[in-house]
């Protein structure tokens, strides 16, 4: 069994009622997007659990083989191959445990968010959409899908009418915006509850999608 991911927690003054498990992107750790929790602005009766996980470091392909914090490796930055599988499988069996280990705490699956950026939300949306259990909603920011033509065969029905909330930037130049379109209209294709928004920015988040990300959130823990 691998090593538990560690992670950046950031808890309610009150007892846990739901909780959001965030992942980040390639380079990154969890301490990159803890500072958006105060940013998001939630009411503090939600009482919402933040867990932002480090992603294990791996060497990455494209980055000439250097050890970085990553999710999978990236081998070419071609539309098809960019995400590699085992990898992607590997990590979202890490986080799978994350959700778990909140679900043991006493937080139901029906209260837990699943949101990545980048390579996060990959990992968010090959987890999402095979996971047994019912999700909150998962949130999938300027990302794409590792291998949409999987989904037939390995995906559960335990989320086919959870919300998956997609964020991209009209000037991304690392994702680009059609490989977020294409992974949402392969979603809403297998009869997911796929919602896709643009904003005028580049790979990163801003404060108008920071704000819907906190109306998204508190309509779906509310």
């Amino acid at each position: 069994m691998s090593q538990p991911l560690p992670f950046v927690d950031i808890n309610p003054a009150s007892a846990v009622k739901a909780t959001v498990i965030w992942l980040h992107g390639l380079g990154d750790s969890g301490h990159g997007f803890a500072p958006i929790v105060p940013e998001l602005k939630l009411p503090e009766d939600m009482a919402i659990r933040f867990v932002f996980p480090h992603a294990p470091e791996r060497p990455v392909t494209i980055n000439g083989g250097m050890r970085m914090r990553a999710w999978y490796d990236i081998k070419s930055m071609d539309f098809e191959n960019r995400a590699d599988l085992g990898g992607v499988r590997e990590s979202a069996k890490l986080v799978e445990q994350l959700i778990e280990d909140e679900i043991a705490k006493g937080v139901p699956a029906h209260r837990i968010i699943l949101a990545g950026f980048s390579q996060g939300g990959v990992i968010a949306l090959h987890l999402g959409t095979r996971y047994a259990k019912t999700l909150a909603g998962i949130l999938a920011l300027s990302t794409y899908m590792c291998e949409p033509g999987l989904l037939a065969e390995e995906a559960t029905d335990a989320n086919k009418h959870t919300p998956i909330q997609f964020g991209h930037g009209t000037h991304d130049d690392v994702v680009p915006v059609a490989m977020g379109q294409a992974a949402c209209q392969a979603l809403k294709d297998a009869g997911y509850d796929a919602k896709w928004k643009t904003y005028a920015m580049q790979h990163n988040v801003c404060m108008e999608e920071i704000n819907d990300i906190s109306a998204w959130m508190q309509a779906r823990l509310s």
